[in-house]
Formats: structure tokens, C-alpha cells, sequence
């Protein structure tokens, strides 16, 4: 005779074996992410929070294990290593990979805001309502590799850099050997007789303290005093044009990819979209008390950048855009949409910004 007690205790252990193992089966999935950048990188704590957002949203499912610069392989090589399994994720700048395809610099780093004045926050709304995110999701296949991108870090404005005197027009400028980023952002100021040099960020502060480079820009006041570039410079200048707006941004296998759930994929895609607005914010008020510090504690002056640099670049920039529009149809189509949107979006976004740069400005001369 059947006991219906003994057969709802075995149903109900049988669930429990089975809730167990399927639970351990959804753990296994771990995204190895190796970054470009050291572990106490701004970036990388972002990215560490990110990740805790997906464990989150997939109930430990799909967790992500973030791995330093070289853990695998080196900083070059990291799309390379994503693209052949070899590693399950990276961590960049969009435009690290403009050797593969001049476009990742539209995406990565639009030189001068791509000549249109697009912004960290007008880039955004490009990126996610504009038509920015179609294109970007063709960019791989452009590229030629097997990989699922996720922009996560809008970065912005960054800083002109730093100098050991005072510069008060670009002739001063052109007298410095200068750290500048790599690709169309380097080349550039090399247009306009700056003789800049491409260096990876660890290899700057070294350089400046054996006399290989007499100047440099990295990013803004957090990563720059990290760095230690206030140890052997003390004039620092804000404004720039050069990278406006910098993305960073997370490459996972594309069989990888497919092999999620969809709600694992849909995880990836919420978090990625809190990255985006919870790296800027972060950004705005650590830059602000690392600036207070540069200046209080380290003797770091302040400067306006002279006032011809900005026609100088600009006119560099835009020649750039232009050449490599007329070479590369993507290229080309990408900084359309921009242009485009730029037609809509900028007119009122830089004039609703431009009363509220002035006040915050009248502000911060009150703290001088």
C-alpha cells in the first residue's frame, strides 16, 4: 500500500536535489573580464560594481571576475584574446581599437566631439536614442571580430594636461614634448606642431621624471593625482578639446554570449545601461574633491588654456574627420548620425549648458 506521506517527502527532497543542482549547474557561468588597467583603477572599481549589479539581477547565475592588465595577456592584445576564446571578456577605451577600424574612434573618443561639440551627457543621448547603439552593435562586424560589445563609462570632459611653465598661447605649446593619446586624437596635435608622443599610461610619470617627455594629459584630476603627475608638474590646465568625451567599454565572445539565457543577456544590458549614468556621477564628485586636493596639498595652479588652441585643434580635428570620412564608408555613416543629431540635440543643449557653466563659474571663482 502506497504511504502518500513517504511520497510527498520523497517529491519534495527530490525538489530540493534538483533546485540544488540546477542552482549549481547557473553558477558555472563566470565572465572573465580582463581590463586594460591596473586594479586600482577608477575604471575598474566601476567595472567591479557593475558586475555586482548583474550577479544581482541573475540571482548569482552569471557572475563576473574582473582580471588586471596582463593577467592573460597583454593591453594590445586583449580584443584578440576575446575574439579567440580565450578569455571571456576585456576592458578598453572603444578607441584603443581604431588600428582594426577608424570608426572605434567615433565611438571611443569623437575627436573634438566629433567637431559637432557632443558632450559626455549628448553623447549618451546619441548613443541610446539617436541611432548610436545600431551602429556600434555593427562595429564588430565591421571590425571582423566575434564579439558582443557593452558601452559602460562615459568619461568627460578630460583635461588638457599638465606642464612644468605656464603656457599663454601655442607657440608656448609647441615648445613641449607632449604625452597625447594614440590615433586621431595624437595625430592632431601633431597637425598643429605639437610634438606629441603615444605612451601607455603607466609608462607616463616615468618618462616625465627622466626628461623623455616635458608635458602630458592622462584624463582628470582623480586618475592624473593617482598617477602622481603633481610629483614633477604644477601647472595644469582644464579645458581641452581633444577628448571631450571618452568611453569605456566591456567586449564579451560572441559564443559566449550566446550560450546566456535571456535574461542573463537582459541583466548585462540593465546594468550596462546604470554603469553609463552611475560612472558619471561617481566621476563628477571625485574629480572635485581630487582637484581640491591638488590644489590645497600639492601647490598644483590652475590655468585657462590659451584661447587659440581651441581654433587650432578644431580646424585639425575637423580636417581629420573629413579624410578618414571620405576614405571609410562606416566612418563615414557614423559621424553622420552624429552630425545629424548634433543638428537637433546641440543647439539646445549647449544653450540651455551655457547659463548654467557661467554660474557654476561665478561659483568657483568665489572659492578662489
Amino acid at each position: 500500500m502506497f504511504n502518500l506521506k513517504n511520497i510527498a517527502k520523497g517529491a519534495a527532497i527530490s525538489a530540493v536535489a534538483f533546485s540544488v543542482i540546477a542552482t549549481s549547474a547557473m553558477a558555472d557561468k563566470v565572465l572573465r573580464i580582463q581590463s586594460v588597467l591596473s586594479d586600482n583603477a577608477d575604471e575598474v572599481f566601476m567595472l567591479k560594481e557593475f558586475g555586482k549589479d548583474v550577479a544581482a539581477l541573475t540571482g548569482g547565475s552569471l557572475t563576473i571576475e574582473v582580471l588586471p592588465a596582463g593577467a592573460i595577456v597583454g593591453a594590445r592584445d586583449v580584443m584578440d584574446a576575446v575574439d579567440a576564446g580565450l578569455v571571456e571578456g576585456g576592458f578598453a577605451w572603444t578607441h584603443y581599437w581604431g588600428g582594426k577600424h577608424v570608426a572605434a574612434n567615433l565611438f571611443g573618443a569623437p575627436i573634438a566631439g566629433a567637431g559637432v561639440g557632443l558632450d559626455n551627457i549628448a553623447f549618451l543621448s546619441w548613443f541610446q536614442y539617436g541611432g548610436g547603439k545600431e551602429l556600434y552593435d555593427r562595429l564588430w562586424d565591421e571590425m571582423g571580430v566575434n564579439v558582443k560589445g557593452f558601452m559602460l563609462q562615459p568619461v568627460g570632459p578630460e583635461a588638457l594636461g599638465w606642464f612644468s611653465e605656464p603656457i599663454n598661447s601655442m607657440d608656448d605649446f609647441r615648445k613641449y614634448r607632449f604625452r597625447a593619446p594614440p590615433g586621431m586624437v595624437g595625430q592632431a596635435y601633431k597637425d598643429i606642431g605639437v610634438a606629441s608622443v603615444a605612451m601607455g599610461g603607466g609608462d607616463i610619470l616615468p618618462a616625465l621624471e627622466k626628461g623623455t617627455i616635458d608635458a602630458a594629459e592622462w584624463c582628470c584630476p582623480k586618475p592624473d593625482m593617482v598617477f602622481g603627475f603633481q610629483k614633477v608638474l604644477k601647472h595644469y590646465y582644464l579645458q581641452g578639446l581633444h577628448q571631450v568625451v571618452v568611453n569605456a567599454d566591456m567586449y564579451v565572445n560572441g559564443d559566449f554570449y550566446d550560450g546566456l539565457s535571456v535574461t542573463e543577456k537582459k541583466a548585462l544590458e540593465v546594468a550596462a545601461n546604470a554603469s553609463l549614468s552611475k560612472s558619471m556621477s561617481y566621476r563628477i564628485y571625485e574629480n572635485g574633491k581630487a582637484l581640491q586636493t591638488l590644489v590645497n596639498d600639492h601647490g598644483v595652479i590652475l590655468h585657462d588654456t590659451p584661447a587659440d588652441y581651441f581654433s587650432s585643434y578644431m580646424s585639425a580635428a575637423k580636417s581629420l574627420l573629413e579624410k578618414n570620412a571620405a576614405e571609410n564608408e562606416f566612418f563615414a555613416e557614423v559621424w553622420q548620425s552624429q552630425k545629424d543629431f548634433a543638428d537637433i540635440a546641440v543647439p539646445f543643449w549647449a544653450g540651455s549648458q551655457a547659463s548654467n557653466a557661467a554660474l557654476g563659474k561665478a561659483h568657483a571663482d568665489t572659492l578662489k
